[in-house]
């Protein structure tokens, strides 16, 4: 199986079936290559939405290292989680830096979540109105709102982040100027309403971004989509 190399990017900018084929392809190989990846690691939802909002601008090594922290202190609920004081609560997160900033946030997630009625009533919303329910609370912006959706609540939501933006700008697919929704509708359209390719498609762009295509020094020779790669040329 190969991507299409010369007429992808024009196809996935234009044409919906041709941004439908090539999307698909490129999940093809990537989980031909790489394998299923089970994500979220998380044994809750709420553990999920933790996870989402630790990560901002941070690695997720850094992440299990906080909410191993945590999670040795107190149960994670989010009750729990306010009742710690917010400065032992920052000292408990310092291995994700910002420690501070995403205690307050994760404070304020918490309040908010409680308020709206628990994990149950947000459930129970639908995925629009969920959306703008979490984009309104401190420190959620579209990433974040996206992984919960996705992860948490599995909805069929595409989350773009700084690896997407890499891996497809290199592909020709993207040109680089395109808002977070902009790219999120060019996945949502072209691969429907599927939260189990989403969820995959989503873990396998970040494993090979990691992995091959590195924001420095990509390994080019070992990609298996160099050859319709105008970056690897």
């Amino acid at each position: 199986m190969t991507v299409e190399g010369p007429t992808a990017p024009s196809a996935a900018r234009g044409d919906g079936d041709g941004a439908d084929e090539t999307l698909r392809r490129v999940f093809e190989r990537l989980l031909a290559a790489h394998g299923p990846q089970g994500w979220w690691p998380a044994e809750t939802p709420f553990e999920v939405m933790l996870g989402a909002i630790l990560t901002q601008n941070t690695a997720w090594t850094n992440v299990e290292k906080a909410l191993g922290h945590l999670a040795a202190r107190i149960p994670l609920t989010p009750e729990a989680v306010l009742a710690v004081p917010e400065a032992e609560l920052a000292a408990l997160l310092r291995p994700v830096g910002y420690f501070n900033v995403k205690a307050a946030r994760l404070r304020a997630f918490c309040s908010a979540l409680l308020a709206a009625g628990g994990e149950a009533a947000l459930a129970a919303e639908d995925t629009a109105s969920l959306r703008r329910r979490l984009l309104a609370m401190h420190g959620v912006g579209p990433e974040t709102a996206d992984d919960i959706l996705l992860y948490a609540f599995a909805r069929p939501v595409f989350v773009v982040d700084a690896y997407t933006r890499r891996l497809f700008g290199r592909l020709g697919l993207l040109d680089g100027g395109e808002g977070y929704e902009v790219i999120r509708a060019l996945f949502e359209q072209a691969l429907g309403a599927d939260t189990a390719l989403f969820n995959e498609y989503h873990a396998l762009i970040v494993r090979h971004a990691k992995d091959i295509c590195r924001a420095r020094r990509p390994l080019c020779a070992d990609c298996l989509l160099r050859d319709a790669c105008p970056s690897a040329a």
